[in-house]
């Protein structure tokens, strides 16, 4: 008997809907990291209520309107008024627009140079390599508040100033984390394979190298928002941030805050718990986002 072999039809792919790649990493951060999904939750009010604080805001920022002074919140002001008659709450959204502003561009500018520095100086190895870290060594033995403090100081207040201080600061320390995942991803058998085809540095560092080192790229990111936005109230609390009168929330907490907080304790309260919010949303949102990525701890919970 001569046996018929039977053709097998491939099944067809199933076509993946656009985002349902998104939508499903979303899914799994609000089943398996409920206090990540706060914090994405939080994080994702902050944008919005910085990017259309112009909208959301009652008042203006500046609008100052003596017979309010100091009044205490009430369905008018649901933040009370300042010591000019400021309302707060406008005062704390346009705030949280200047730290939209200046956490994602230094984030972003911190994390770029973290990852030119510690790609390059984990793929080279050798004496570049030791030169690179001897000085992020330096770097980072010097106080950050100290370095931020004296910059500033030589070079001027301001939003400009702040942001590319801020991004030279945590990206130049942050670039650790990503020469350590370098180190471990330029021994895979694929990295090889390009070098021995003859693929030029450039073209391994884009094509195989940034792409398996992205999430401790995306993690980094994250973090560096939040810690950007606490350096920034930090120095505006110390008057060396964006200057008045610009509503800033650390510049809230050094000038009427502090000097009325006895009087009307709303001053210090309302811009403290923005700056508490918001920062550890951030933080914890961070680090629900390394638990998912990290391939080690997915089947954690």
């Amino acid at each position: 008997m001569v046996a018929v072999a039977e053709t097998v039809r491939p099944s067809p792919r199933r076509r993946r809907l656009p985002g349902s790649g998104t939508l499903a990493f979303i899914g799994r951060l609000f089943r398996d990291k409920p206090l990540g999904a706060f914090g994405f939750v939080i994080c994702v009010l902050f944008l919005f209520a910085g990017i259309f604080a112009d909208v959301l805001a009652p008042y203006g920022y500046n609008q100052i309107n003596p017979i309010n002074r100091l009044k205490p919140p009430s369905e008018r002001f649901w933040l009370g008024t300042d010591n000019l008659g400021r309302d707060m709450l406008s005062r704390c959204l346009y705030g949280a627009q200047l730290s939209v502003i200046i956490g994602l561009s230094a984030a972003a500018l911190a994390t770029v140079v973290s990852v030119l520095i510690g790609i390059v100086s984990g793929y080279l190895g050798g004496k570049f390599d030791m030169i690179m870290q001897r000085f992020v060594d330096a770097w980072m033995s010097f106080p950050d508040l100290i370095i931020l403090i004296v910059v500033v100081s030589v070079v001027g207040p301001g939003m400009g100033p702040v942001i590319v201080l801020l991004g030279l600061l945590y990206g130049i320390g942050g670039s650790r984390i990503i020469r350590g995942a370098v180190l471990s991803v330029r021994e895979n058998a694929y990295v090889h394979a390009a070098q021995s085809t003859g693929a030029s540095m450039p073209r391994i560092l884009w094509r195989h190298i940034l792409p398996n080192v992205m999430a401790p790229v995306i993690v980094l990111f994250t973090t560096r928002v939040g810690a950007v936005i606490l350096a920034e109230s930090g120095l505006a609390f110390l008057g060396l941030g964006v200057p008045p009168p610009a509503p800033t929330w650390g510049g809230m907490l050094s000038g009427s805050g502090r000097s009325y907080m006895y009087m009307a304790p709303w001053l210090a309260l309302a811009p403290g718990l923005c700056i508490t919010i918001v920062v550890y949303a951030i933080n914890v949102f961070g680090d629900a986002l390394r638990d998912l990525l990290d391939p080690r701890m997915r089947g954690s919970r």
